[in-house]
């Protein structure tokens, strides 16, 4: 078997970790692809992908195509001479890129697909109540996240984790997962197990302002699985309104708490320490927020700086 010519393509944090582990493994990295750079922030100052910090870092040859069918770019990617492209967390490819190399363009999917195809895995994974989830690669074709899968890895969610916890630990078994699939193609023994589609798979949507607001009528476990699989980013939110004043705000831990009460559903009860939403079936203690223009705070310190009305509510 000939040795491996790898082209790498990722964007965030993810895919970094990954991108390491396959440097690390001695693997040959002859390109990396990555997004455009962008203006972000107030200040608009250009930002760099988490992916091209790491490969200008490690003096590694970076393309940054805005058109993935451009002639120039094309003749540039085969110009790489790579015989297996590996994608994570990047965008979906033309098929005149994923069919260029010998041994194909595998991707890695922070889920256990079928289930949770899309642009968000991690995060509806916990959003949805899961006690489980993993890694799977899998052969890129001209559907997203539909290809036949290399390898899987399954992982237990803890029933406290948020999404960036269970981000941190994805990323790990996804490194051990992408070098085990690098063995088996560079072994020549890969196998594939088709995707099987039916009406029960689960989809990763891609998260927006409406799908990250709180509905503060459903059950506690669901509200607290919202706030955990949207923490830290991009963080589930609702309306705060006291007295003639509304604010949006952000909302990053908290804990149940099942009691009885008759209180009016999304009212606030607190006191020096302990700020709590009134719920269907008992109550949510916030334990980390933040209010608009400021930074995100323990409850513990709001609660120093802020004295909420009697008629305080979310919604």
């Amino acid at each position: 078997m000939e040795k491996l010519r790898i082209i790498f393509m990722g964007t965030p944090e993810f895919a970094v970790g990954i991108l390491d582990t396959i440097l690390k493994n001695d693997y040959e990295v002859v390109g990396v692809i990555t997004a455009a750079d962008k203006p972000a922030g107030r200040g608009q100052k250009i930002k760099y992908s988490a992916v091209k910090e790491y490969a200008l870092a490690h003096n590694l040859t970076l393309l940054q195509p805005t058109n993935l069918k451009d002639e120039d770019f094309l003749a540039e990617l085969k110009a790489l001479n790579a015989n297996l492209q590996i994608v994570v967390a990047f965008r979906m490819l033309p098929k005149v890129v994923w069919e260029m190399p010998q041994f194909g363009t595998f991707n890695l999917h922070a889920s256990l697909l079928p289930n949770y195809r899309g642009a968000a895995p991690i995060n509806w994974a916990i959003i949805n109540g899961e006690t489980k989830t993993g890694v799977t690669t899998f052969f890129i074709d001209d559907k997203i996240d539909t290809g036949a899968m290399i390898l899987n890895s399954e992982i237990a969610i803890e029933p406290e984790e948020n999404a960036g916890q269970l981000h941190d630990r994805l990323m790990h078994l996804g490194s051990k997962t992408v070098i085990d699939t690098l063995k088996v193609i560079e072994n020549g023994n890969v196998s594939t197990t088709v995707q099987e589609d039916s009406d029960h798979i689960k989809t990763a949507y891609k998260l927006n302002k409406e799908n990250c607001k709180i509905d503060w009528t459903k059950s506690g476990i669901e509200i607290n699985n919202l706030i955990r699989g949207l923490s830290p980013y991009p963080a589930s939110w609702c309306f705060l309104k006291d007295k003639n004043e509304e604010l949006n705000i952000k909302i990053y831990e908290a804990k149940l708490i099942s009691q009885p009460h008759s209180e009016e559903i999304g009212k606030l009860i607190f006191d020096k320490k302990e700020l709590k939403v009134a719920l269907q079936d008992g109550y949510l203690s916030l334990l980390s927020l933040q209010l608009p223009g400021k930074k995100r705070m323990q409850i513990a310190d709001l609660l120093n700086g802020i004295t909420f009305s009697n008629d305080a509510k979310v919604y």
